[in-house]
């Protein structure tokens, strides 16, 4: 039986000595290692031989690491290159501006190399597990959504309610990973419940992105769950929150926040499903 090919892996970053100790360590983890120091070389290794994940320094000597990300998620070839910021430790406005152009994920210098495999490794699974269903939530994504939407543009019996979680990046960034998935999960909860009393049995849910949700429903229900959902979440909001952290919300710090937007088969006609996905994301802003 013949080997699995080893995931492939291109480290971004101009500090020659750590680049170098990178690209040992993970060849010896049996991983394919390339390494590259300048951001442009990033952007042209990455379009002439895609590889599987790419570890990105922001700081580098010619384009920063936020515009290798923007170049590559840009371009369909790249978007979906998994990307894994390094960054120092006390630029928390990199590691959110990281988010923004499309990080994966980031670790901060001087970094534990084992936290930086295990990361590896597990941003690696995620692209390699079924793109149907999300992986937090468990709610259908990708290809799935675009199947209910796409019949969506053959009725008129139809809406859709768009619900957004704001600042959840923040909160991730605060608080950690697993407390961003718990918030993404008692959501997803909340609107299955809602769906379940008030719904109907050919309601679907999804997930388009980390803070967005979309159900798709009868026209007539739509009045009846938004309500529920919208006051539900709102009620909730603060328990996501620490204890000691919950009258904090005056101190400027972005909190948690819920925004609810619908369409409907009156706001088309609908030329293809890129303008209806693009109409619903038109809403969300």
């Amino acid at each position: 039986m013949p080997k699995e090919k080893p995931a492939s892996l291109l480290i971004v970053e101009d500090d020659v000595d750590l680049a170098e100790m990178l690209t040992a360590y993970f060849r010896a983890q049996e991983y394919d290692v390339a390494a590259v120091n300048w951001g442009e070389d990033a952007v042209q290794a990455c379009t002439s031989k895609r590889p599987d994940l790419l570890i990105l320094d922001i700081r580098l000597q010619d384009i920063d690491g936020f515009e290798v990300a923007r170049r590559l998620r840009s371009h369909q070839r790249t978007q979906d290159i998994p990307i894994i910021f390094l960054t120092e430790v006390r630029d928390r406005k990199d590691r959110m501006h990281g988010f923004e152009v499309g990080a994966d994920d980031y670790v901060t210098k001087p970094f534990d190399i084992h936290e930086l495999r295990l990361r590896v490794r597990n941003a690696l699974r995620r692209t390699t597990q079924s793109t149907l269903t999300n992986p937090v939530t468990g709610l259908a994504e990708g290809a799935l959504v675009d199947e209910r939407l796409r019949e969506c543009l053959d009725t008129n019996e139809w809406a859709i309610l768009l619900v957004s979680i704001g600042h959840l990046a923040e909160f991730r960034e605060e608080y950690g990973f697993v407390a961003s998935d718990d918030v993404q999960r008692a959501v997803s909860l909340m609107i299955h419940n809602a769906v379940r009393d008030l719904g109907g049995s050919s309601d679907f849910m999804g997930q388009l992105g980390m803070t967005d949700f979309i159900l798709v429903t009868a026209p007539g229900s739509l009045a009846a769950l938004t309500e529920r959902i919208q006051s539900r979440l709102e009620g909730s909001l603060d328990y996501f929150y620490p204890l000691e952290d919950r009258e904090r919300s005056h101190d400027g710090r972005p909190r948690l926040s819920v925004r609810l937007a619908n369409i409907s088969a009156s706001d088309g006609p609908f030329e293809d499903l890129d303008a209806l996905k693009e109409q619903i994301l038109q809403k969300r802003a």
